[in-house]
């Protein structure tokens, strides 16, 4: 099984010495961990990977070829939280039952009614209707049942319905090492390229150093820059929540527009465009960026492409504080004008399906803003998408 762990690792390209398998095996060897999968995975990640940029390669091939492991004892299940136990009592509801539940009208009855059960509530309560709690039908807490609520404590959304959630949670960055699965969405992003030569001479002029030399009579090597695609990009990506099942599809996309594109520049976000982006998933606490910095910076010149499911709340969009994570001074529907207002060339790449676009109310909200320029994430979309840039 370490064998094929090992093989694995090299097929996804991290770069896995034989030197630090073999270290590895010598700290199996040793005993300094005890025999539990997570502390495998720690110590296989210390002892084998270099660069924090192949961590997620890393979690997926561990995944992969540990699926299923179970290495814990008796022992070990005793000392299973009372918090994972208590998630178990989730209550199921029939349709019937969902379809009795009503939402409370509107974001601000929702916050309203929030702020007043902060202050009143002084216990823990489960499985009811009005508290805050777990496994119950109330709009605020977890792992519970709600047309329109606000999530607090719970791992990950599971009917896509919450309007805030109140919880720190992790992204990753996008690979952009992974290759397409097919050469197709290459050719397609082909379509926008505007060539030019600037820079230092470095090419072989061939038919100008033919006509220099027959005109002088001796050899005159010509030189002239490299032609290059002066295009210039700007990609913005939602990341996290419901983009999630879409991350292989947008690293395809990424990989290949940093081939293509040599003047492109990325940003990420969280289901809409709000007054602050970041470069890095893992430190986007800590290293936002001012939007309006970005768009000074950037000039009108540039191509903006996001890509998003615009699969949210419309509270998100349409109001102040609707954002799922934080308290927002605009609306996100604010923001999305102010960069089509910028840049005359502006497009919208949708992984979901053109065919369930209109039953998700967000998404339509963010199409009209958008100027109805919103492609799928599809080789035809992508075409349609770059005929729409190169006007």
């Amino acid at each position: 099984m370490f064998v094929n762990f090992f093989q694995e690792l090299r097929t996804h390209n991290v770069p896995v010495s034989l030197r630090e398998y073999l270290t590895l095996l010598e700290a199996l060897d040793s005993k300094v961990i005890e025999q539990n999968v997570e502390d495998f995975y720690f110590l296989s990640r210390a002892a084998l990977v270099k660069d924090e940029r192949n961590l997620d390669k890393f979690d997926r091939v561990f995944s992969h070829v540990f699926k299923g492991l179970d290495m814990m004892s008796e022992a070990d299940l005793a000392e299973i939280p009372e918090e994972w136990l208590r998630s178990l009592t989730e209550k199921f509801l029939t349709e019937e039952e969902k379809a009795e539940i009503e939402a409370l009208g509107g974001w601000e009855k929702i916050m309203e009614e929030l702020q007043k059960r902060l202050e009143e509530q002084d216990e823990r309560h489960e499985g009811g209707n009005k508290w805050i709690g777990t496994g119950g039908t109330s709009p605020f807490g977890a792992n519970g049942y709600n047309p329109e609520g606000v999530r607090i404590g719970q791992k990950e959304g599971r009917h896509g319905k919450a309007v805030k959630v109140w919880d720190k949670r992790e992204y990753k960055n996008l690979d952009d090492q992974v290759e397409l699965g097919t050469r197709n969405i290459k050719v397609a992003l082909r379509r926008l390229r505007r060539f030019a030569r600037d820079g230092a001479p470095t090419e072989l002029d061939l038919d100008d150093t033919i006509r220099s030399t027959a005109q002088n009579g001796y050899l005159d090597i010509k030189m002239v820059p490299e032609r290059r695609n002066k295009i210039n990009v700007l990609l913005f990506f939602d990341i996290g929540g419901s983009m999630d099942s879409h991350i292989k599809l947008c690293e395809e996309l990424f990989s290949a527009a940093r081939t293509e594109f040599k003047n492109m520049e990325y940003f990420y976000f969280h289901n809409c465009l709000y007054e602050g982006v970041w470069k890095d998933n893992r430190r986007r606490h800590t290293e936002k960026m001012d939007t309006w910095d970005v768009l000074h910076k950037y000039p009108s010149d540039y191509k903006v492409i996001f890509v998003g499911d615009a699969t949210m709340s419309p509270y998100e969009i349409t109001y102040a504080g609707g954002s799922v994570e934080h308290w927002n001074e605009e609306p996100g529907g604010i923001w999305l004008e102010r960069v089509n207002q910028i840049y005359e060339n502006c497009i919208w790449l949708n992984p979901v399906a053109e065919r369930h676009w209109e039953y998700t109310p967000s998404l339509q909200i963010v199409k009209q803003i958008m100027g109805e320029r919103m492609f799928p994430l599809t080789l035809e979309g992508l075409d349609g998408a770059m005929r729409e840039l190169s006007r």
